[in-house]
């Protein structure tokens, strides 16, 4: 009866419970050892957490100056709020808390970014002298002009100073004011021409009659900013006609890249091009006049026909004088009338000509002549020039041995693809573009990076952090093999030898009750259906399948087969 109760217990419960009493047989100091090492591993697990959770903190300002830095800490330890101070002047505060405590510290006038501006005149006083309310205004416009040039990012500080002189009524002594403008520049940013020329413009526009070349900017080491090269370019190119050239020569190679690439791939091809452009404002004004041409076709513009008709000698004539005036001679030859102009015949004036009249015609005839006048304004910024490089990396084809190998281009191909870039481009030979097309295997280190050289640029890049997660996964490895490991092995060998050494006594138990009925079966008294002999026919049957089992066992696992005896013999001790 009591071994039907013990076999009723589940196994798994009284592996558990073997386990337990195992545990506790154990040294004290090995139990401490073990609770210890997870401790150590729980804590362990806990900093990495801790160390890699985000933080539920939000910047509240940013490149704050000590002064408001200072203040902005007094007014948030006044309304007991936690927070965080970091490089380069950043406040942070808890997430939830950012807006109200902006709005708050908004109230108070934090932060006032390092100087006053149009609030000074908030607060005038009575009686105020017109030299005192000047120099507030110009106080006003100085700090107005530092906070808006410390918006850009490059910049954490600024100071503005003005001089603006006395306004005279006399014009020859009119003076410009001037300016000058102080950069404290964030670490490691720069300013560059277009930013420089973009304060100096903003300074110069917010105050009356000052030019942009009397503005003056510097940076906190006393570098001169406003006398860049690019600032006072004798070509007269300016930072956006410069980002205009590269723009064009971008969208140039994006046209030679786009049509080649489907064709050899993305990284089979390299194209650079020289763009030189116009940017003269060119206006011209023509006058052309066409060659004379016969009258028939040509539009006649004016016509003036004069005609004398004379009856006998002929009217005096010629320069005034005495020879002029004297009378005719006699006539030493028949007076003849010109050829056509008999007598009666009809002029211009519609009255007959006489038989001894005379006739003096002139006729004046003015022609329109064709004039052409073109007015022309050529834009800025045409193309004068293009020159263009591109290569083109060999193709892999296989080899008569089926080998994949680079294989340079055809003439044929090479010229297909001179003849598709001229096109892309806008190739024009009048205009003296240049062409260079070359075929040429591209180096593999330059296409892309081996899996190496990556390797090893990510672990110098994180040199720092790889060092501190390998010390921790050595610690961590270290605990679990090193300390757990062992403690739960024996645990668990001593659980497993004792489990099989119940089984080979039970085993033995049962081997010595088959035996007394086998002796009894030898006897002579068989064992009938539903008798007390058919149950011990059964428990021999098992005995047997048990015996032969554990005769495997001692030939597959012989120091398994030792510790169960050895098992054995310190139980019978």
């Amino acid at each position: 009866m009591a071994d039907l109760v013990e076999n009723a217990t589940p196994a798994w419960k009284s592996r558990v419970n073997d386990s337990v009493e195992r545990f506790k047989s154990l040294p004290t100091n090995r139990k401490l050892l073990l609770f210890a090492a997870l401790a150590a591993l729980f804590s362990v697990v806990v900093g990495l957490a801790l160390v890699n959770r985000q933080p539920a903190q939000k910047i509240l300002f940013a490149n704050l100056s000590d002064r408001d830095g200072g203040q902005i800490a007094a007014s948030l330890q006044q309304m007991n709020l936690p927070y965080q101070l970091g490089e380069g002047g950043v406040i942070t505060v808890p997430a939830d808390k950012v807006y109200d405590t902006r709005l708050k510290l908004a109230a108070q006038g934090l932060p006032k970014a390092g100087g006053v501006g149009f609030e000074l005149m908030d607060n005038q006083k009575f009686g105020i002298s017109q030299f005192a309310e000047q120099v507030n205004y110009q106080r006003s416009i100085e700090g107005e002009l530092a906070r808006t040039i410390e918006s850009i990012a490059s910049v954490n500080g600024a100071r503005v100073h003005l001089a603006v002189p006395k306004q005279s009524v006399f014009v020859r002594e009119q003076q410009q004011p001037t300016a000058s403008v102080m950069l404290e520049l964030n670490r490691g940013r720069i300013l560059d021409a277009g930013q420089v020329a973009g304060i100096l413009h903003l300074v110069s526009s917010s105050v009356p009659n000052l030019p942009a070349k009397n503005v003056t900017v510097v940076d906190q080491d006393g570098n001169l900013l406003s006398s860049l090269p690019d600032l006072n370019n004798a070509s007269g190119l300016d930072q956006r006609q410069l980002n205009y050239v590269r723009q064009i020569e971008q969208d140039f190679v994006k046209r030679i890249e786009a049509i080649l690439e489907p064709i050899f791939g993305k990284s089979n091809v390299r194209a650079q091009v020289t763009a030189q452009l116009d940017f003269s404002e060119v206006e011209q004004t023509s006058e052309s006049y066409r060659p004379n041409s016969s009258p028939n076709p040509s539009s006649t513009r004016s016509q003036q026909i004069v005609e004398n008709l004379g009856q006998g000698a002929p009217l005096p004539g010629g320069v005034p004088g005495a020879l002029s005036n004297q009378p005719p001679s006699a006539a030493s030859a028949p007076i003849t009338l010109p050829p056509g102009a008999a007598p009666g015949t009809v002029t211009l004036s519609g009255q007959p000509m006489g038989a001894s009249g005379t006739v003096h015609r002139e006729i004046t005839t003015n022609y329109e002549v064709d004039k052409t006048i073109q007015h022309t304004k050529l834009p800025k910024g045409m193309v004068k020039r293009l020159s263009a490089a591109v290569v083109v990396n060999y193709r892999n084809l296989p080899d008569r041995n089926g080998e994949v190998k680079p294989t340079p281009l055809t003439a044929q191909e090479v010229g297909q693809i001179n003849n598709l870039v001229r096109e892309a481009m806008g190739y024009s030979q009048a205009r003296g573009d240049t062409l260079n097309v070359v075929n040429a295997a591209f180096a593999d280190s330059v296409l892309e990076p081996s899996l190496e050289d990556r390797a090893v640029e990510f672990a110098s890049a994180n040199a720092a952090e790889l060092i501190k997660y390998g010390l921790l996964a050595i610690a961590v490895f270290y605990i679990l093999f090193g300390v757990v490991r062992p403690i739960v092995r024996d645990v668990l060998k001593k659980d497993k030898a004792a489990e099989d050494g119940e089984a080979a006594t039970a085993a033995a138990r049962e081997g010595g009750t088959l035996l007394a009925v086998a002796g009894d079966e030898e006897d002579g008294a068989p064992g009938l259906p539903g008798s007390p002999l058919d149950a011990r026919e059964a428990q021999r049957r098992q005995y047997l399948a048990n015996l032969e089992a554990a005769r495997e066992l001692v030939k597959s696992d012989p120091r398994m087969a030792a510790q169960i005896i050895k098992e054995w013999i310190n139980v019978d001790e």
